[in-house]
């Protein structure tokens, strides 16, 4: 059924009533829909999540099942970086940064859901961190100096903002020179049925918000980040028993055989200036749907 199509601010107050509505809801259930929006599938229980489960830092109780990568596990994070993570939800993220930034580190969290950032600070209380705080605030604003980070994470989240060149002149902006970003988000290859692109719970589901790969990175190029890396790819398959909430059979045969592709990539990239490496403004690929996670410090990513 076709909808009514929302203005970028009527999108963003879409994504803050859903992700206030997600906090509340268990693991198992976002787990099994797309990002915990857009309906659950009885027929595939982890539709976009990777397992942090093995992670130095992880804790179950920030793990609400929403990401679409592992972008701390490539972050490449050192003792004593300054780590900021977009979107920071329940705080995953974060404490798996600040297990890799350690207790000489500091580890800032942004979300723009006030119950996100409440279930996040307990969190953080619980674990006893003074060095992990989280922040409200908007992404495409970020509440946040310039060149004061090291590295910056976000995992499935700025698919879900309608100025996504904006976030990306942010980044660039709050990163110090030399710095770097590993981001794990959704990008198409092909386009959307125009019913799962204009429904709003589907873009608050990380599907329907995102956009072209090539799009995706040609926008880190504009932002002026150099050695633009592919760290993973993998294939995400929206179970039919999801599709057809919004499309007809034949509509989802056509979908499912169309050649439209729904990715999850971890992308690195960084701010030239002191120790940067060589330009490189070329997409270098380090993995493919088949890739496992490389170990932090192998040398692969």
């Amino acid at each position: 059924m076709k909808t009514k199509k929302k203005s970028p601010e009527e999108l963003k107050e879409t994504v803050r009533r859903k992700y206030s509505e997600i906090s509340e809801q268990g693991k198992d259930y976002n787990a099994r829909s797309c990002c915990g929006a857009g309906g659950e599938s009885t027929k595939v229980y982890n539709i976009m999540t990777d397992d942090y489960s093995e992670l130095e830092g992880y804790n179950a109780e920030a793990d609400l099942g929403l990401g679409c990568g592992l972008p701390t596990q490539f972050a490449k994070i050192q003792t004593g970086d300054y780590v900021i993570d977009l979107g920071s939800g329940a705080g995953n993220d974060c404490f798996v940064a600040r297990h890799e930034s350690g207790e000489t580190g500091k580890v800032l969290g942004i979300d723009f859901a006030e119950p996100m950032i409440k279930k996040a600070r307990e969190n953080a209380d619980k674990l006893g961190f003074n060095n992990v705080e989280f922040r409200s605030g908007d992404i495409e604003e970020m509440p946040v100096s310039d060149n004061v980070a090291d590295v910056v994470v976000s995992n499935c989240v700025l698919n879900l903002v309608p100025n996504k060149p904006k976030v990306f002149s942010e980044i660039y902006r709050v990163l110090k020179p030399g710095g770097h970003f590993s981001i794990s988000d959704i990008v198409l290859e092909g386009d959307l049925p125009e019913a799962l692109r204009e429904d709003a719970e589907m873009y608050a589901g990380c599907v329907a918000g995102a956009i072209q790969k090539e799009t995706y990175l040609d926008y880190i190029k504009e932002a002026g980040f150099e050695n633009i890396t592919i760290q993973k790819q993998k294939p995400i398959e929206i179970p039919d028993d999801i599709l057809n909430q919004y499309l007809s059979e034949d509509e989802i045969v056509e979908f499912n055989s169309g050649g439209t592709g729904i990715y999850s990539i971890t992308v690195f990239a960084q701010k030239g200036g002191e120790n940067k490496s060589t330009k490189q403004q070329a997409v270098t690929m380090l993995g493919n749907a088949n890739a496992n996670a490389c170990e932090p410090g192998s040398g692969c990513c």
